[in-house]
Order: C-alpha cells, then sequence, then structure tokens
C-alpha cells in the first residue's frame, strides 16, 4: 500500500492543480467517521460540502445503488426506463411542485433554472428576444462554470476567464432594498439566491429576509430561484432552508446531499407554468434521470425523513453554537450558522491562522477547512450523535487554545 505522501505526490504529478487539498488521503468512510490510508480515523466535519449529509456510505442507499447497478445503470432519455417516473412522482410530490428536471451536478442544477428562467422571462413575461436580466446576491457561489463565474464577485473565480456571461447583476446579500430597486426594471425575469451563503462562510440573513424576497419577486412578477444545493435536504435543521420562513420558490435547486454523496444528482423543481416553457431538445444531459440516479436519491431522501435528520439538525446545531460560543479564546471572533452548518471566524494570532488551525484539528482527529482565509465551517454529517458532537467540541476547544 502507497503511502499518504506518496499518494499526494501521484496526485501533484499527475492532476491537474486546481484544488488545495488539507493534506490527508482518505480511504475509507462510515457515518460520521473518515480513515485515511495509514488508519487513522477522523471525525468529519465538512461531508464534502454537504453532500455526505445522510453519513458516508449508509448502509440503505449502498443497497439501493448497488442493487439497482445490477440490472441497468443508464439508458439516456433517448429511451423511457422504469426508474424515472417513480422518482419524479416521489420527488414532486415531497417538495409539492408540479415539474422535476433531472440532473446530475449542483452547477448543472443553477445552468438549468437560469436557462429555465429566460426562456419564462421571453415566453410568459414578454421580455424582449436577447435582453432577459437575472439578479444574483454578491458574495454567491454556485459553481465554476462560464455562466456561474459570470455572476461570482470573487477575482479568484473569474479573474482570467472572460468575456463574461451578459446579463448578469449583483446586489448585496440580505438588502431587500437594493433587490427592490433591480426588480423594478421590466427586463428581470429572476432573482437566484442561496437562503444561507454556504461557500462565503455560512452568512445567515436577517430573519424575514426570504420571505421578503418572495414577496418583492410575487409582486414585481420574477422568478424566485432558491439555490439550496448546500442548505437543502436537512443540513439547516428543515429538509428546505426556505422551510425556516414558510416560503416556497418558484424554482428550487437541490444537488450534493440529494445522493447522500454516493453518486452525482441535482434537480431543478418548478411548477408547470414554469417548467413547461422547455420544449424537447431544448436542454437535457445524458446522465440526467439515469435509473441508478433515481433509485439512490430516492433512497437518500428516505433516509433523511425516516432518521429524522432535519430534526437532529436543528437539535444539535442550537448545542454547537452554544458550546463553541464558551470557547475562552480571542482567536474565535464569531460563531454563527443554523442547524448543523456553522462557521467561526478566525483571528489571526502569533502569525497562526484558520489553515493553521484546520491542520491541528486534523492532528487532533477532526477534518475541516478554511473558507476565504479566515472563516472554518463545520457541516458534519447529520447522523452525528449529542456525545458523537460533545467529543468533537471538545476536539475543537483543545485545538483553539493550544494558540494561546
Amino acid at each position: 500500500m502507497r503511502t499518504s505522501e506518496e499518494l499526494i505526490a501521484l496526485e501533484e504529478r499527475y492532476g491537474a492543480h486546481n484544488y488545495h487539498p488539507l493534506p490527508v488521503v482518505l480511504a475509507k468512510g462510515d457515518g460520521v467517521f473518515v480513515w485515511d490510508v495509514e488508519g487513522k480515523k477522523y471525525y468529519d466535519f465538512l461531508s464534502a460540502y454537504s453532500a455526505v449529509n445522510q453519513g458516508h456510505c449508509h448502509p440503505k442507499i449502498i443497497k439501493a445503488l448497488s442493487s439497482q447497478a445490477e440490472k441497468l445503470t443508464l439508458t439516456s432519455r433517448a429511451f423511457y426506463n422504469d426508474s424515472l417516473g417513480e422518482y419524479e412522482r416521489y420527488i414532486t410530490t415531497l417538495f409539492g411542485y408540479d415539474k422535476v428536471l433531472p440532473m446530475n451536478t449542483g452547477v448543472e442544477g443553477g445552468e438549468t433554472a437560469n436557462k429555465l428562467a429566460r426562456k419564462w422571462g421571453y415566453l410568459k413575461k414578454n421580455i424582449q428576444e436577447n435582453k432577459a436580466r437575472i439578479i444574483f446576491a454578491k458574495g454567491n457561489f454556485w459553481g465554476r462554470t462560464l455562466a456561474a463565474i459570470s455572476s461570482s464577485d470573487d477575482p479568484i473565480s473569474y479573474t482570467g476567464f472572460g468575456p463574461y456571461m451578459p446579463g448578469y447583476d449583483l446586489i448585496p446579500y440580505n438588502d431587500l432594498e437594493a433587490l427592490e430597486n433591480e426588480l423594478k426594471d421590466p427586463n428581470v425575469c429572476a432573482f437566484m439566491v442561496e437562503p444561507i451563503q454556504g461557500e462565503a462562510g455560512v452568512i445567515v440573513p436577517n430573519d424575514g429576509y426570504l420571505k421578503g424576497v418572495s414577496e418583492l419577486c410575487k409582486k414585481y412578477n420574477v422568478l424566485f430561484i432558491a439555490d439550496e444545493v448546500q442548505t437543502g435536504i436537512g443540513r439547516t435543521g428543515k429538509m428546505l432552508a426556505c422551510d425556516h420562513e414558510n416560503v416556497k420558490p418558484d424554482i428550487l435547486i437541490l444537488g450534493k446531499a440529494l445522493s447522500g454523496g454516493v453518486f452525482p444528482v441535482s434537480a431543478v423543481l418548478a411548477d408547470d407554468h414554469i417548467m413547461m416553457c422547455i420544449k424537447p431538445g431544448e436542454h437535457g444531459s445524458t446522465f440526467g434521470g439515469n435509473p441508478l440516479a433515481c433509485k439512490v436519491a430516492k433512497s437518500a431522501l428516505d433516509v433523511i425523513i425516516d432518521e429524522k435528520l432535519s430534526e437532529n439538525a436543528d437539535r444539535l446545531g442550537k448545542i454547537f453554537r452554544k458550546e463553541l460560543k464558551l470557547i475562552d479564546s480571542e482567536m474565535i471572533s464569531l460563531v454563527r450558522g443554523k442547524g448543523l452548518l456553522n462557521a467561526i471566524v478566525i483571528k489571526p494570532k502569533n502569525g497562526k491562522e484558520a489553515w493553521d488551525v484546520c491542520m491541528k484539528m486534523r492532528d487532533n482527529g477532526l477534518l475541516a477547512k478554511p473558507t476565504h482565509g479566515d472563516i472554518i465551517r463545520f457541516a458534519p454529517p447529520l447522523v452525528i450523535n449529542e456525545e458523537q458532537l460533545m467529543q468533537c467540541v471538545n476536539i475543537i476547544k483543545k485545538t483553539i487554545l493550544s494558540f494561546e
């Protein structure tokens, strides 16, 4: 067996350098735990950016995967298959929409929602051809395609990749007045927003923000697109983060934990008056809606519901934030989050920063990773129990205090 150093060297030599991973090489996962190639055990507090909400290798999801893999994996949408219709009925009923358009990755879901909104704008809102605008919030992140970076205000994402997609404009997050000013333009077809900004560092908006967004979009006949790729599927203490304010977006984007991290699955949900604007040949994907994905996604959603993982995230998230706030260290300048999507803002001390904290936590048996340099996101699998959570709190506390 190759060592961690050898395997890291292989990636450095033969792989593109488009990531900067924490130096740990994982070989096994089970529930809230992962193991490296040398056999050291860690708590996973990233959950593959919230894709593994149901825990690593959940037996029910793996069973659904393996059972279907033995029968039929892919037909493309050139033909019908015996799994898609049942899955479509299940997910639309669960989330309360007329239709679903199945895709594979979160960013594909975002692209789909954008195309759908533009098409609706031309067909239903009578926007002049090529004049449709979509508004985004500053600090957004929904991927790294050319469309996604065109809506970004992060220079690392967009610099050197122009020209950019036209028709995209940015406003401050959590600012209803700025949103209304833009929505007055009749060429605006949609506002796309994360209910909680994940990659930006778990930025939680004011209470009432999402409700205000929904009301303004209705007032100005603009589609409210909720990017719940990271915040959805139980992560914030509800099935959807939008559920905290009882709002239903016009277009809902799901991904990541929609498959429990077992297989790439994403979905875009909308009612008929929006979804039926797309006609055959105008959008699609070879793998979207494949039988394997359908079985895995249904099983992944069943696990969230049957094991009450949303409720667990809500209860343990409150405990976690309370415990983090009790850590007596100047290094922690802020604690924020909802459910089990949380973050701390690190104030450098003695030349040590968030990366150093994550390295030390790794040594102490917990894996997390910085975002934007000074923020550490904490998002364990939702199957974690209170005893395990308190063990992790102790690891985080021990690590932080070691820098005093």
